[in-house]
C-alpha cells in the first residue's frame, strides 16, 4: 500500500507527517531547523527522497536546505540570490519609487522530471533557477525587468513571488503570481513574459484591462487540463480556460470571496477547494466557523465542508501555500492553520480530522505519495 508524507513548513521549523495509504495513523517528525521560519518545504516529483526547504531568519538571512533521504538529514545549499544586471526600482506602498531588495524565498518548485532542477520565487519579486540541486542560483531576469516592473507594488505581506507552476504539457511554459503585481506566463522557459491579468478587478483598479497591479493570492491547475487555471485573489475566486488570457469570476455562493489557498481535486478537474476568511482586515473564518468550501462545478456553486472542523470560536487563518492534495483514491485533502493544526480528509473533503495540533503557525503544506 502506498504511503503519504505531508511536508509542513512553520514559523519555527519544519515537520514531516507520515502515514500509510489509509491515512489514519500518523508519525510526526520534527522540528527540523527548530526556531527558524520555514517559508516552504517541498519534495521533488522525480525523486521522493529529495526535499527542499526555504529557511529564513533575521540573523543568518536566507538559506536553502536539501535532504536526499526524505528529511532524515539535511545539507545547507547555495544562497547566492543576487539580482542580476541593473537593479532599478519598483513602486512602494505610497506610490514612490524604491530600489529592488532581496529579502527571502517564498516558494520552491522542483522540476517534474529532474530532481536537481528547482525554481525559487523571491521577495522582492524575482524568479531564480538552479540546475545542480540548489547549489547555485541564476535569476531569470526577463521577469523582474519586464517593462511593467517599475509599476509593481508590494501587497500587505510584501512583494512576493509566491506561486510557480511548471506546465505539465507545454514543456517551456511557466506561470508565476506576484503580490501585488498579478499573474504572468512564459512560453519560452522564462526568456520572456506576458502579463495575464485581463478580467481581474482589484479595489483601486476597476479597469479589467489593467496590465498589472492585482494582488493574486494563489493559482492552481489540473494536469489533465493545463489551460484551465483557478485563482484565489484579494477578493474574488477566478477561472481562466485559455491559459490566463482572460478570467471570469466563480465566487458563486461563497460566504466571503476573500481567502488565500485554492486547490483542485487530483482526479476531478472541476472540483475545487477554498478556505474563505472574513475580509482583508479580519483574517479569520466568517462567524468563527472553520469551513472548507468545495465546488464540483468548476467554481460557480459551493458547498461548506464542516464535519470534524471547529464550528465555533475559531479564529485561525489558512495561508496561500498551506493546502495540498494527494493522488490516492479517494483523494486526500490537507491544510494547516496559523493556530498550528494540520487537518486531513481521506474522502475528498467529506470529513476531516487533525493529524497534529499545536505546531507553530503553519506557512506551507505539501504532500508526497510514497511507493
Amino acid at each position: 500500500m502506498s504511503g503519504v508524507r505531508v511536508l509542513v513548513g512553520t514559523r519555527k521549523g519544519a515537520f514531516t507527517l507520515t502515514s500509510d495509504g489509509r491515512r489514519d495513523d500518523w508519525t510526526v517528525d520534527g522540528p527540523h531547523f527548530g526556531g527558524w521560519e520555514i517559508y516552504h518545504l517541498t519534495g521533488s516529483p522525480a525523486d521522493p527522497d529529495r526535499l527542499y526547504a526555504s529557511q529564513s531568519g533575521g540573523w543568518f538571512g536566507q538559506l536553502i536546505q536539501r535532504s536526499d533521504d526524505g528529511g532524515r538529514t539535511w545539507n545547507t545549499m547555495g544562497n547566492d540570490f543576487a539580482y542580476a544586471g541593473d537593479v532599478g526600482e519598483h513602486l512602494w506602498y505610497d506610490g514612490t519609487p524604491r530600489p529592488w531588495e532581496f529579502k527571502r524565498v517564498w516558494h520552491l518548485e522542483p522540476s517534474r522530471h529532474d530532481p536537481d532542477t528547482v525554481y525559487a520565487g523571491a521577495e522582492d519579486a524575482a524568479l531564480y533557477v538552479s540546475t545542480d540541486g540548489a547549489q547555485k542560483w541564476t535569476e531569470l531576469t526577463a521577469l523582474r525587468t519586464h517593462p511593467t516592473g517599475g509599476a509593481w507594488q508590494p501587497g500587505a505581506g510584501g512583494m512576493c513571488l509566491h506561486t510557480i507552476i511548471l506546465d505539465p504539457v507545454h514543456a517551456d511554459r511557466i506561470y508565476v503570481a506576484i503580490s501585488a503585481a498579478g499573474a504572468f506566463r512564459s512560453d519560452d522557459a522564462g526568456a520572456s513574459w506576458t502579463p495575464i491579468n485581463k478580467g481581474l478587478r482589484s479595489g483601486e483598479i476597476p479597469d479589467g484591462d489593467s496590465e498589472v497591479g492585482h494582488c493574486v493570492h494563489h493559482i492552481t491547475q489540473h494536469p489533465s487540463r493545463p489551460d484551465t487555471l483557478f485563482m484565489q485573489k484579494h477578493w474574488d475566486v477566478m477561472r481562466s480556460d485559455d491559459a490566463g488570457a482572460s478570467w471570469r469570476e466563480v465566487s458563486g455562493n461563497l460566504p466571503s470571496d476573500f481567502g488565500f489557498p485554492i486547490a483542485v481535486h487530483a482526479h476531478e478537474p472541476e472540483t475545487l477547494y477554498v478556505v474563505p476568511i472574513t475580509s482583508d482586515a479580519q483574517h479569520y473564518p466568517p462567524e468563527g466557523r472553520l469551513r472548507v468550501y468545495r465546488s464540483r462545478t468548476g467554481g460557480d456553486d459551493w458547498e461548506p465542508l464542516t464535519r470534524g472542523l471547529p464550528q465555533s470560536h475559531c479564529y485561525v487563518n489558512v495561508l496561500r501555500d498551506a493546502m495540498a492534495v494527494d493522488t490516492l483514491d479517494p483523494c486526500g485533502i490537507y491544510f494547516g492553520t496559523t493556530g498550528g493544526q494540520v487537518y486531513r480528509s481521506a474522502d475528498g473533503g467529506d470529513s476531516w480530522a487533525p493529524i497534529v495540533r499545536d505546531l507553530p503557525a503553519v506557512l506551507s503544506v505539501e504532500v508526497q505519495v510514497l511507493p
